[in-house]
């Protein structure tokens, strides 16, 4: 018994460790600090900021079942500023596991330095 609960223990650990390490690369790849995922209601934050929505946000996650709509349209959000598809978002939003590595380690872009430089050269 309480091997396999070591065991479970190692498991847990480890897709903690998966989840962070693919945070911050997805915060990297936003060019935000990739420590920021380390950081409780910063790394909120800095979501955020990457997704282009208000910083007030993060107070609609504290109200109990709005929060639900806002951390779907959060989801999307993410998903799409990778270039990803709707479908997508119901992989980060059911099987974060499996799809965070995926949009972190993968060759997803993120689209809105793009735009970003898009409007720089129309502004020369």
């Amino acid at each position: 018994m309480a091997a396999m609960l070591i065991i479970l223990f190692l498991f847990y650990i480890g897709v903690i460790v998966v989840l962070l390490a693919s945070q911050w690369k997805i915060f990297s790849k936003a060019s935000k600090p990739g420590w920021a995922c380390l950081i409780p209601i910063y790394s909120t934050i800095v979501l955020l900021e990457i997704i282009k929505k208000p910083v007030w946000w993060i107070f609609m996650f504290l109200i109990p079942l709005v929060n639900i709509y806002f951390l779907i349209v959060a989801m999307n959000e993410l998903s799409k500023s990778f270039g990803k598809s709707t479908g997508f978002t119901v992989g980060l939003l059911l099987l974060p596991f499996l799809f965070y590595p995926i949009l972190g380690f993968g060759s997803a872009e993120y689209q809105w330095n793009k735009v970003d430089e898009i409007k720089e050269i129309g502004n020369e």
